[in-house]
């Protein structure tokens, strides 16, 4: 019954459970022959007791009839059924690991409630004792049913967190309202169980209730509190994931400063209503709190004056951020790494390279940073053309090919200016070296400059025009014609001519260079 209960909720909440095959005809006709033999033999064991039957036959056939085979039916009911029901309470995707783990073996559980109560009515039979039991069932039904009732409202605030016409504040009471039917829950299980051993012990009930109700409404208001926090970091982040205004999709563009600053301004913010809401609690129960707080203020006195370092990591990480250095998402260069920001926290920062590798480093170890994901991005490189080529048909060629690509598709919503010759850079060794140049958005420059290359290699053997390379010419034959068709005998001597004119080919590059 509370299965079919939450499957109506869940298709009224969110459509997509109305396609989800979830097998209620099964279940339902399981659970419905279970209850029907269970009142069956419940009816017979009612008849021998009004003809006045022996207790002996009335036990063995109550157990033998009702309590055996109920169970049987009830646990395999539940054992075929056990992915539906997993699959009702861990909700739709994508859903959180705690929550995913306790759906698999909520059939489980269930089956042990099941033989619980099983195992204690006939105790209670064998020792001729009365079990309550309104109380067993109704305990039963509310462990049963939380998880349900749990997932349906989450449905519903992850419907809100979806749905831009639901305030932040919506959202968080949604969710905080997942901790509200745990705290009835509890309350009312307390009321049930708890209430007469209180009494039997001389307990002061009004007193107890009264600071359980203090207790849980600073839990509800911190929940809510946290939930805030954490929709709102939540809907930043869905709001700079978005693509960028070129209308070019990039999971890694950087992120916007406020969605930089969110995250870690939400980590305090957690962290407070957290420590906040523990000193009210110790408070509400009659806890001194005061020499605990002096104890925290000196342990944190002691560690700032001990760890000088990490009191400049987290100074110099605050100035870094207030002067808007870096963002998550930005591709940076510091002090000995590389790499784009993947993580900001108070004292150090990740980058992650180009293969994949993670590097931490602290705030005050960190000295230049020199950003490439800022507004626009100007790439130059060379090409190396014969020394027999026309410089300026070269030029249009480059200039053609730059305007291509500026219209392609795939490079058009990061080009800011089309590739194009600057000119002359200089005269090389075999060849004259041209300098190109392309203006781009952050991160759009390497796949352009690639496929540039492609396409200008095409464009020069189209036209005769050969890309030159090192070569190296042999002199000493005294009759080159004569052996001209003649295989050269690869000598050391000609080994050592070759390698020489290697290093001082190299050696003469790098005088130049400097």
């Amino acid at each position: 019954m509370i299965f079919a209960v939450q499957a109506v909720i869940l298709a009224k909440v969110r459509p997509e459970f109305r396609d989800r095959p979830i097998h209620l005809a099964t279940q339902a006709r399981d659970l419905t022959f279970a209850l029907i033999w269970a009142l069956g033999g419940l009816s017979v064991v009612a008849t021998l007791r009004m003809w006045s039957a022996g207790p002996g036959i009335t036990d063995l056939i109550g157990t033998s009839l009702v309590t055996i085979p109920t169970l049987v039916l009830l646990i395999r009911a539940v054992w075929r059924n056990r992915r539906t029901m997993a699959g009702s309470v861990a909700g739709h995707r994508p859903r959180g690991r705690w929550r995913a783990g306790f759906a698999r073996i909520w059939p489980a559980i269930v089956i042990g409630i099941l033989l619980f109560i099983a195992a204690n009515a006939q105790i209670a039979r064998t020792l001729g004792v009365a079990l309550p039991g309104l109380a067993v069932l109704s305990s039963a039904l509310m462990v049963v049913a939380i998880p349900h009732l749990d997932a349906i409202v989450w449905a519903w605030a992850q419907r809100g967190l979806e749905s831009r016409s639901t305030s932040t504040a919506a959202v968080a009471s949604r969710q905080t309202a997942r901790l509200a039917l745990v705290i009835v829950m509890v309350a009312l299980l307390g009321t049930i169980w708890a209430t007469p051993l209180a009494v039997g012990f001389g307990i002061d009930l009004r007193s107890v209730a009264r600071e359980a109700f203090g207790v849980a409404l600073i839990a509800l208001m911190a929940a809510f509190l946290w939930n805030l926090i954490s929709t709102a970091i939540d809907r930043i982040s869905r709001i700079d994931g978005l693509p960028n205004p070129s209308g070019l999709p990039n999971p890694n563009m950087p992120r916007s400063r406020l969605g930089t600053l969110v995250p870690l301004l939400g980590a305090i913010g957690k962290s407070s209503v957290l420590v906040m809401a523990a000193l009210s609690i110790l408070v509400s129960i009659g806890v001194n709190v005061w020499p605990l707080i002096t104890g925290l203020s000196v342990f944190g006195l002691a560690i700032g004056f001990g760890s000088q370092t990490l009191v400049k990591d987290i100074v110099s990480g605050l100035f870094f951020l207030i002067d808007d250095a870096f963002r998550a998402g930005e591709y940076i260069e510091t002090t000995g790494a590389k790499g784009t920001v993947e993580k900001i926290s108070v004292r150090s920062m990740t980058l992650r390279g180009t293969r994949g590798s993670l590097a931490t480093i602290p705030y005050g170890q960190m000295g230049k940073i020199e950003n490439f994901s800022r507004d626009w991005v100007t790439d130059k490189f060379n090409i190396t053309v014969g020394y027999d080529t026309d410089i300026d048909f070269v030029r249009k060629l480059i200039k053609r090919v730059g305007l291509e690509l500026a219209e392609d598709p795939e490079f058009k919503p990061w080009v800011l200016e089309p590739i194009k010759m600057q000119g002359v850079q200089e005269f090389g060794e075999y060849g004259i070296v041209l300098r190109v140049k392309a203006t781009t958005r952050p991160g759009g420059a390497f796949a352009m400059k690639r496929q540039f290359y492609v396409r200008i290699r095409q464009v020069f053997k189209e036209q005769g025009i050969e890309l030159p390379f090192p070569t190296v010419h042999i002199e000493g034959l005294q009759n080159p014609h004569e052996a001209e068709n003649e295989p050269l005998e690869i000598t050391p001597e000609l080994k050592l001519a070759v390698a020489q004119s290697h290093t001082n080919r190299r050696r003469k590059k790098a005088s130049t260079t400097e």
